[in-house]
C-alpha cells in the first residue's frame, strides 16, 4: 500500500469505515475548533485561576499527556465531563456547511461507517446534523463509550471494536490527528491522514494522506455491491 496519498486507494478489503469528527468531516480552515479552543481556554482559566496564557499552556499539556484536555481536567482537578461539554453546546455551527461532494463519496462505502470521536455525544450528533451526514452513519462512539480513554489510547480502540465487532484487518480508519493513527494501524487497520497537513506527513503507519477527504473517497477503490 503506497505511502503516498494514491490516485486511486485500493480500498477494495474494507467493509468497515470509522471516521473522527471535528477536522475531518470539515475541513480545519473553517475555524470551527478555533472557537471550541477559546471555550477551553476560559474554561482551564476558571478551574485554576491561572492567567490565559498558562491556561492556554497547561490546557496544551494536558492534551498532549492525556490524549485529551478533559482527562487532565477530571485527573487533576475534579472536574465535571458533563459540565465541560456543556461548554459547547451552544456553539454557532454557521461555519459549517453541506458538501454534495463529501456526502456523495461516503454514501458510496460499502458496509457500516461509524463515528470514532473524542467530543461527546451531543456535540457530535450537532455537527453531523449540519454538515448533512447523520443518515450516513450507524453510530457514533463518542468519548462517554469509552469510559473517557481518549484516542490514541489502545483502550480507546479496543472499546470500539469490541462494541462493534469490528475485524481490524477490514477496516479503515480517517483521522486529522496523526498520532491517533499509530493504534489503529498496530491493530491492523488501513489508516488515512486528512487535512492540509496530511501530503507532508512521513509517518510509517500512515497508509494514505490526503490533503481534502471528498475527492479521496470519491476516487478510492471499493468492494463491489453484493
Amino acid at each position: 500500500m503506497s505511502a503516498a496519498d494514491p490516485v486511486r486507494a485500493d480500498l477494495r478489503h474494507v467493509d468497515t469505515w470509522l471516521f473522527d469528527l471535528d477536522n475531518t468531516l470539515y475541513p480545519a480552515e473553517c475555524g470551527f475548533m478555533g472557537e471550541i479552543e477559546q471555550r477551553m481556554t476560559a474554561f482551564v482559566q476558571k478551574v485554576t485561576g491561572l492567567p490565559r496564557e498558562d491556561a492556554y499552556r497547561l490546557q496544551k499539556d494536558y492534551l498532549r499527556e492525556h490524549g485529551l484536555t478533559l482527562l487532565g481536567l477530571m485527573k487533576n482537578h475534579g472536574v465535571d465531563p458533563a459540565e465541560f461539554h456543556a461548554l459547547f453546546h451552544d456553539l454557532s455551527l454557521e461555519c459549517l456547511a453541506h458538501d454534495p461532494e463529501l456526502l456523495a463519496g461516503i454514501a458510496r462505502l460499502p458496509g457500516r461507517r461509524l463515528i470514532f470521536t473524542n467530543a461527546d455525544d451531543v456535540h457530535a450528533e450537532r455537527v453531523l446534523a449540519r454538515l448533512g451526514l447523520a443518515d450516513l452513519f450507524e453510530d457514533v462512539f463518542h468519548i462517554g463509550s469509552t469510559g473517557y480513554r481518549p484516542k490514541p489510547d489502545p483502550a480507546a480502540f479496543q472499546a470500539m471494536n469490541d462494541a462493534h465487532g469490528i475485524a481490524p484487518g477490514q477496516a479503515a480508519f480517517f483521522e486529522d490527528s496523526e498520532r491517533n493513527l499509530a493504534p489503529a494501524a498496530e491493530l491492523g487497520m488501513t489508516t488515512v491522514l486528512v487535512g492540509p497537513h496530511a501530503p507532508a506527513s512521513a509517518a510509517p503507519f500512515v497508509h494514505h494522506r490526503t490533503a481534502r477527504l471528498a475527492p479521496f473517497l470519491a476516487a478510492a477503490q471499493v468492494k463491489e455491491a453484493a
